[in-house]
């Protein structure tokens, strides 16, 4: 009889704990066979917003996390922003469903694949009554494929966080200028290569992450978007934010996405890296160590920010 009560009261305060942090509903959702993602709607009936999260390059998966790289960066963003009365979708890009299906064949990936997924989620939300206004939110990769993908499809605003202002030819090469600068020659040959005549064949052992064959379509189609272009054909209020702590997106990018965008609020964190974590100035280390920190929580800079922002729309 002793351990029956016991067990009935830690049952009402796993329920009761439960309860208590319940600020949002969380809903599965499937787009369709290749988009899978994570609905998070406040309880307050005022949470007429959604904000659309789209995430950076590789596979990565609705939290913003890919295999032996675990941060959860998309996953604090999500849930800080649906605490905040602001509903959030995320999702699995196509790559982790192919994967998971046995069906990722890399030369067939393009990123406008990337694009026609974030437009098929924003017209699967544009139909749900719950939502009078939709932002799109993208992350590094996700910025182009996010702004690309708001031009049309009835956004009310456009949110860039760590997103590449030049195109990711010209970001690539600089990154190597600083990072591996005896490569970055031959990056910028290589690159020349694909832009020109469709292949890159002449380049070094230490590219073949970038140029391989079987990557190459997907490198080729990415070089073709402007991010300065895109952005400026944007008829909605835009927000761009960079950390200055971010070692592969430099500050620099957001200014160009600014001019571009004059009009556009622009903001640098302080301290936020890449994956939107707090780090001390010019400390490599502790920058590399933190994107494989699932339990260290994003910059509350970056999602006061994004608060403000949308809130502001209405």
């Amino acid at each position: 009889m002793k351990s029956t009560s016991i067990i009935f009261l830690l049952l009402l305060f796993a329920i009761s704990a439960v309860s208590q942090n319940s600020d949002y509903k969380s809903e599965e959702i499937k787009i369709n066979p290749l988009l899978n993602g994570l609905l998070l709607v406040p309880e307050s009936k005022e949470a007429t917003t959604l904000a659309i999260i789209i995430q950076g390059s590789g596979p990565t998966d609705r939290n913003g996390n890919q295999p032996m790289m675990n941060n959860n960066s998309l996953k604090y963003l999500a849930e800080i922003l649906s605490k905040e009365n602001i509903a959030t979708f995320r999702y699995d890009k196509r790559l982790v469903a192919l994967a998971r299906q046995g069906r990722l064949v890399e030369e067939k990936i393009v990123f406008d694949d990337f694009i026609k997924d974030a437009m098929d989620v924003t017209a699967h939300f544009k139909k749900d009554p719950r939502f009078s206004k939709i932002v799109i939110i993208g992350h590094s990769e996700g910025s182009l494929v996010g702004m690309v993908a708001a031009q049309d499809n009835g956004a009310d605003a456009f949110i860039s966080i760590a997103g590449a202002g030049q195109e990711i030819d010209d970001v690539i090469v600089d990154q190597l200028e600083r990072q591996a600068p005896l490569l970055k020659d031959d990056a910028r040959t290589s690159f020349d290569d694909l832009r020109v005549n469709g292949i890159a064949t002449n380049y070094g052992e230490g590219l073949s992450s970038i140029f391989r064959p079987s990557v190459q379509p997907f490198m080729r189609t990415w070089m073709a978007y402007n991010p300065q272009v895109e952005i400026a054909k944007l008829e909605i209020p835009v927000l761009i934010i960079n950390g200055d702590q971010d070692i592969q997106v430099d500050e620099n990018e957001a200014s160009l996405l600014k001019e571009a965008k004059p009009e556009a609020e622009l903001l640098i964190i302080r301290g936020m890296n890449h994956v939107f974590k707090k780090i001390t100035a010019g400390d490599t280390m502790e920058n590399a160590k933190s994107y494989n920190e699932p339990n260290r929580k994003v910059m509350p800079e970056l999602t006061e920010a994004i608060e403000k922002f949308i809130k502001a729309l209405d």
